[in-house]
């Protein structure tokens, strides 16, 4: 007998199951299948109705920062390179330079929990108001389900009734 490559395989192989084969190369572990991607919890759609945050101190003082920059520098067309000079300058400031901004800054924040009050003062009373709506509908299937019951229906017959012997009164 000649020995070609898989002849003493081949009887193994047809006696056992696929499964329980163990001749022959090894299989690489077989890693766990990457299940599908898990989606991504939806975001609560922002209000465009809502109020901005306030700018910190530091971005206050970019604003004057970048009028001055830009007047100096007027090649520079990089925002990236108008915000690294900004922030060397601010960590540059002593505490008395920054308190102006500082103070600008407080002013605006005072401003904004003003606006952001009156902004949820609003949307609390728009949801009293929704509330009070499914209340209503709530009320409204309830008396549905109260109507298809048979004793109802007979309590309307006998209203019916009772309103036809009162018009029969006012004749």
């Amino acid at each position: 007998m000649t020995k070609g490559k898989g002849t003493g395989k081949t009887s193994r192989e047809v006696l056992k199951p696929v499964d329980d084969r163990k001749v022959g190369k090894r299989k690489a572990v077989s890693k766990p299948e990457k299940s599908a991607p898990k989606p991504k919890k939806e975001k609560a759609k922002k209000d465009p109705n809502k109020p901005k945050r306030p700018p910190s101190a530091f971005f206050v003082f970019l604003e004057d920062f970048r009028k001055t920059f830009k007047a100096e520098n007027p090649n520079v067309k990089a925002v990236s390179a108008v915000g690294k000079a900004g922030g060397e300058k601010w960590k540059s400031l002593t505490k008395a330079e920054k308190a102006p901004y500082e103070a600008k800054a407080a002013k605006r924040k005072v401003e904004y929990e003003k606006l952001l009050n009156a902004y949820n003062n609003k949307a609390a009373s728009s949801v009293e108001d929704d509330e009070e709506e499914s209340d209503k509908s709530k009320s409204e299937v309830n008396n549905e389900d109260e109507a298809s019951g048979e004793d109802d229906h007979q309590d309307d017959d006998d209203e019916d009734e009772e309103d036809e012997d009162d018009e029969e009164d006012d004749d």
